[in-house]
């Protein structure tokens, strides 16, 4: 069925990194065995991503699952939880087809919480337990500079990592204050000298723009900063004020804000046109990579096709019938409840949550995913994995978006965002969401 979801008066409505979204999982009665999840699926080059639910503060904006801090014993604890489902999945997979991890992850949270011995435990777990060969495929890791010590990324570097993610959000401490992320910028360019030194090929740097009392100058300042370090990718991040989290109590979301709306608007096009003049290249809305910069792997969340390994407890994975995980919350009570419960966990056989694929999901899937990704949609792609167009399945729902000038068609090969599309990416993610994902998520209770 082709529904067309209003798109509301904002551009800013809902940051799609992955779809269906975590709040439109429920528990599974059924209880799924891996073994029988996996059995049939193309395993030759497996993604694999490991979640460390640990930060040392949590800032103002962030709805991720994570706790602040750890008691004595809990980061190993977790780890030993960690390895036990690894053991679990491992075997899930079998051995009579290939088992291949053509990527690696480790995010959170914040897994440079993590001391430098028990990152090398992190390591030996993907490699030893999962198979995935660290100094062979690109791996990803999520720091922030208070973390992200000498001897952490010395581990790091010695067992292959290629990208380092770091957290900064503004170069400007007033700015970081109000974002509730207490920092200096002497110790967030301390952390990048030691990043450099480590000798990790790509830096990545984020930044968020919106924040109360920024202005075009104080944005273009923290662009700056960031770029003196010549850094391989930057993503430009909107604030959001979602609920739960520490802005959301201090300032609760007073509904639709036409004037911060177009702040955010404002800022966005003007770094997006700063880094375009200066040699980078847009990918989506908020990744932007050096022109000259080496390739790592896919671009974040642009996975159209599944494949996913989760291990931990914030992780999520996909097989092309189910997508599953643990409990999703927010409010750190339940989160640390959750965590408890996967720490004590023994057998990690089952699937606990998720949502079931069906055809339909999977196409709305793979043309949401492409559509906000700059390069957009190869057309003969979608119709040889799925024997149709994107037309003869979502028609009315693209020509919508053609008649806002925020698709365009490239001789019938390609659909891409238009730039105003591309800034519009988080009205048009949730547009494309089926009426079930948005009435699953609409019921979900938060927590």
């Amino acid at each position: 069925m082709t529904t067309i979801q209003p798109v509301g008066t904002s551009p800013y409505q809902h940051y799609v990194y992955a779809y269906p979204h975590k709040s439109a999982y429920r528990s599974l009665p059924d209880r799924p065995a891996l073994r029988s999840l996996w059995a049939d699926q193309d395993t030759s080059a497996l993604s694999l991503y490991l979640h460390i639910p640990f930060c040392e503060v949590r800032c103002g904006f962030c709805n991720l699952f994570t706790r602040i801090g750890a008691p004595d014993g809990l980061t190993g604890a977790y780890l030993d939880a960690l390895e036990r489902q690894a053991g679990a999945v491992r075997e899930a997979l079998g051995d009579s087809d290939p088992v291949r991890f053509a990527t690696a992850a480790f995010g959170g949270g914040t897994p440079t919480f993590l001391t430098a011995p028990e990152l090398g435990r992190l390591c030996d777990i993907a490699e030893h337990a999962m198979g995935a060969d660290l100094s062979a495929i690109p791996l990803s890791v999520e720091a922030s500079p208070a973390t992200a010590t000498a001897d952490r990324l010395a581990v790091l570097a010695a067992r292959g990592t290629t990208r380092l993610s770091l957290g900064i959000q503004s170069f400007i401490d007033s700015e970081a204050r109000a974002a509730v992320r207490p920092q200096r910028r002497a110790d967030v360019e301390a952390a990048l000298t030691r990043i450099r030194d480590s000798g990790i090929p790509v830096l990545n740097i984020d930044l968020i723009y919106g924040i109360d009392g920024q202005s075009e100058q104080t944005w273009l300042q923290s662009l700056d900063a960031a770029l003196a370090w010549n850094p391989e990718e930057l993503y430009l991040y909107p604030l959001y004020v979602r609920p739960l989290t520490g802005l959301d109590r201090h300032h609760p979301d007073p509904g639709p804000d036409p004037a911060w709306d177009e702040q955010r608007l404002r800022l966005y096009r003007t770094g997006r046109d700063h880094l375009l003049a200066l040699g980078y290249t847009q990918h989506s809305m908020r990744m932007f990579r050096r022109t000259d910069a080496p390739q790592h792997s896919t671009d974040d969340y642009a996975c159209q096709t599944d494949g996913m390994i989760g291990l931990g407890c914030g992780a999520r994975s996909y097989t092309s019938g189910l997508h599953y995980s643990f409990d999703y919350a927010v409010a750190m009570h339940e989160i640390r409840g959750i965590i408890d419960d996967y720490v004590a966990t023994d057998d990690f056989h089952h699937a606990e949550v998720g949502y079931r694929m069906d055809a339909h999901e999977a196409r709305r899937r793979h043309l949401l995913q492409s559509l906000l990704q700059a390069e957009g949609l190869p057309v003969d792609d979608y119709r040889a994995r799925f024997a149709t167009t994107p037309h003869d399945d979502f028609g009315a729902e693209l020509q919508h978006l053609t008649d806002r000038g925020w698709l365009a068609e490239t001789a019938s090969t390609h659909l891409r965002l238009t730039p105003e599309g591309l800034a519009h990416s988080d009205a048009i993610g949730p547009q494309l969401f089926s009426p079930a994902v948005r009435a699953a998520m609409a019921a979900y209770e938060r927590k």
